[in-house]
């Protein structure tokens, strides 16, 4: 049947043609940007997952570069008290000197000096010792957070270097001015050496725990990463595929609407 009042065809060519373009323009956008998901409205569960899983991959980098820093200030701790027991050394030397009979009084004098002096050095490195502008020998515990995003997925690790000072590992009040006083003072320095040494295995067990999180949460990212780009990402192989069966069906969906108005000159040829 002929019919000039509605022209179906004409109709269904045209919305045909609206969807293909539509179509078109939505796998165009995906080449041009990359990403399959480039609204809400495409496909709200799946920007939902990719989304949180770029909240869990933010925390996660950001809890490694904690655990970085957290070494960081434990490995500059562990140094500090690696020159430490060099310095305790060198005093059981000078200790175990003085307290030999024989010497003068001048040469006591200048080994508790040269005690005193070292002593010293140890107060300084206990109070300058820092990283990023933080003290590292501190009673405080020394605190990394880390955390995959979640309410049970974050951790703190804590560790006391404590303070450090001759005070600290009970070399204070000793001199070497006599034979008495420098076995006393020999016994103290085994002592601080054994305190010295403790602290570092504290310090050496935090180094390899956090060590241990950063190669996870880097693993955990790179994983969530792959995840989140097969949510997210364009597949460009089988985008150039749709766009150029769009490209064809635009064109032949143009060419059939334009076949389809072309039906109702016919009738004027009825008339004639």
């Amino acid at each position: 049947m002929i019919s000039v009042i509605n022209n179906v065809s004409s109709l269904v060519a045209e919305n045909a043609l609206s969807s293909t373009q539509a179509s078109l323009q939505s796998t165009l956008t995906e080449l041009s940007t990359g990403l399959k998901l480039n609204s809400g409205s495409q496909d709200p569960a799946a920007i939902s997952i990719a989304d949180g899983l770029g909240a869990n991959i933010a925390a996660l980098t950001q809890s490694s570069q904690n655990a970085s820093n957290g070494v960081g200030l434990l490995q500059t701790a562990d140094g500090a008290l690696s020159q430490v027991t060099n310095l305790l050394n060198q005093a059981v030397t000078i200790a175990t000197e003085a307290a030999n009979g024989g010497l003068t009084t001048d040469q006591a004098t200048a080994a508790d000096t040269e005690f005193q002096s070292i002593l010293s050095e140890i107060n300084q490195i206990g109070t300058t010792t820092n990283f990023n502008g933080v003290a590292v020998f501190s009673a405080t515990a020394q605190t990394t957070f880390t955390s995959d995003g979640t309410a049970s997925g974050a951790t703190t690790t804590s560790t006391t270097t404590g303070a450090l000072s001759s005070t600290t590992l009970g070399l204070n009040t000793d001199v070497l001015t006599s034979t008495t006083g420098a076995a006393k003072a020999l016994t103290d320095i085994t002592a601080a050496i054994a305190t010295v040494a403790a602290t570092r295995g504290s310090v050496g067990a935090s180094v390899n725990q956090l060590s241990a999180d950063t190669n996870v949460e880097n693993t955990e990212v790179s994983n969530l990463t792959s995840a989140q780009n097969n949510v997210r990402n364009a597949d460009i192989g089988t985008t150039v595929a749709n766009m150029t069966q769009y490209n064809v069906l635009e064109q032949t969906g143009m060419a059939a609407l334009s076949q389809s108005n072309s039906m109702e000159q016919n009738v004027l040829k009825l008339l004639q």
